[in-house]
């Protein structure tokens, strides 16, 4: 079958089911992926989906519905930034079960217009996928959004600091992976970023210290000090 910007929702889906591969879904799992509703769709084979259909953001909407994660993959890559509302962020978010949809899912996040609120308020909730959504938002941020002003990402320390306790493994490492990308951003966002690195591998809660030991690790490293130069 060959997808087209007219191919309807249920034509997509078709196409993602034609595609099914169980050695790329017991890949997936192995991963720490959750795969109760996978196709095993590679990252390639989705991204030549995304070419041919293009962007239709009320059939994303219909994608993401469909509640399986390869079409809930292409609703992220066809949906309009420019369309999403902070209501749909706020639905989608609320069924996220896997970091790689979460991942995915906040750089569409940092195209909208309502971003920087979202971050806090996606932080301040305690489900697992949705906190760490906001944290990866932070790190996509600072790398993609390149116009975006170094105190916009600056002003997330307090928050990545406030959050570094929490123990669990996809909201700890999108805290880190925040920390560690704010540190790397360029010479004027490193310094404030390794202090706060330091004063986490300095505290007494477990999280934390390994949050900031490993960010001080790479923020202090050979490569990255000359790369800031």
């Amino acid at each position: 079958m060959t997808l087209t910007p007219s191919s309807s929702a249920e034509e997509i889906v078709a196409h993602l089911k034609s595609l099914r591969n169980e050695a790329n879904i017991a890949g997936m799992a192995r991963y720490g992926i959750d795969t109760s509703t996978a196709l095993g769709i590679t990252t390639p084979q989705m991204q030549t989906v995304g070419r041919q259909v293009k962007r239709n953001h009320e059939r994303a909407l219909e994608l993401w519905r469909t509640g399986l994660r390869d079409a809930r993959m292409a609703a992220i890559l066809t949906a309009d930034p420019a369309r999403l509302t902070k209501e749909d962020a706020w639905a989608w978010a609320a069924d996220f079960n896997s970091w790689e949809i979460v991942d995915t899912a906040a750089d569409l996040f940092t195209q909208t217009t309502f971003w920087r609120e979202l971050i806090p308020e996606f932080a301040a909730d305690s489900r697992e996928y949705v906190r760490r959504t906001a944290f990866a938002m932070i790190a996509g941020a600072t790398v993609h959004n390149k116009q975006e002003p170094d105190d916009t990402l600056l002003a997330y320390l307090p928050l990545i600091e406030a959050y570094a306790t929490d123990p669990r493994n996809f909201v700890k490492k999108a805290v880190n992976w925040a920390l560690r990308n704010i540190g790397k951003r360029n010479r004027a966002c490193h310094a404030p970023a390794l202090a706060v690195a330091e004063k986490l591998s300095a505290g007494n809660d477990r999280t934390a210290r390994w949050i900031g030991k490993d960010a001080v690790r790479e923020l202090t490293s050979e490569k990255i000090l000359a790369r800031l130069k």
